[in-house]
């Protein structure tokens, strides 16, 4: 007897997974006879279940995003990034070097290597394959200082706030220079550790108590405070 594969691939909230009659299980419900996902994740169908193995609070790249991302290799004439999601980032090296070019490893690495933050543009995403990013673009390409913290992209439009007020406040209050990824990686640059501290102290703040009503007071007063 042939032995079933469970073949896993990334759904949506509304994806179609497979039909009924198999045992539903985790983030799925049954539409007639269709079975669809509840939420973002993996689908996992087996002989006899079927469940989605939920990604929330990993991000899925969207076109045009700006991301942070840290590279972890070269392959061919590409790198791949980290860019805090179930897809790795891949930046085309004819995107740094120019249409055409066909740099080598030891090029590659010389203008980005393992480790090197960069912040890059989603340039195109299918679902299908890993994302093209970019960072062709003003103001983007690779970070050379500051401090990496992880939030929940969920909580990264609280983090900027109506119209970028929030983030303006926490720069404006500490000196530092916030960069935020939409894939909820963000960098934090301060030449003073007490304003550096601060900062990394309010965005943790959001991430934990984004729910909270009288949240920007209470950043605010911590922000105002002698103390981290």
């Amino acid at each position: 007897m042939k032995k079933f594969e469970s073949k896993k691939r990334h759904v949506l909230p509304g994806d179609f997974i497979t039909t009924s009659p198999l045992r539903l299980q985790d983030n799925v419900v049954l539409d007639g006879k269709r079975i669809i996902s509840t939420t973002i994740g993996l689908s996992d169908v087996s002989t006899d279940n079927v469940r989605v193995i939920s990604l929330t609070g990993i991000y899925i790249p969207k076109i045009d995003d700006l991301v942070i991302g840290r590279i972890e290799y070269i392959f061919g004439n590409s790198w791949f990034a980290d860019i805090n999601s179930c897809y790795q980032g891949m930046l085309l090296g004819q995107d740094v070097f120019g249409r055409g070019s066909y740099p080598t490893n030891s090029e590659m690495k010389n203008r980005l290597d393992k480790g090197d933050i960069i912040f890059a543009k989603i340039a195109n995403f299918d679902r299908q394959r890993e994302p093209l990013i970019s960072i062709a673009d003003n103001n983007l390409g690779k970070i050379d200082s500051g401090e990496l913290i992880k939030i929940s992209p969920s909580k990264i439009p609280r983090l900027i706030g109506k119209h970028g007020s929030m983030i303006q406040t926490i720069e404006g209050s500490t000196n530092a220079t916030i960069t935020v990824g939409q894939n909820g990686l963000i960098v934090v640059s301060c030449d003073e550790t007490n304003g550096l501290l601060k900062a990394l102290t309010a965005i943790r703040m959001i991430d934990e108590q984004a729910h909270i009503i009288n949240l920007t007071d209470k950043v605010k007063k911590m922000l105002e405070s002698d103390g981290v």
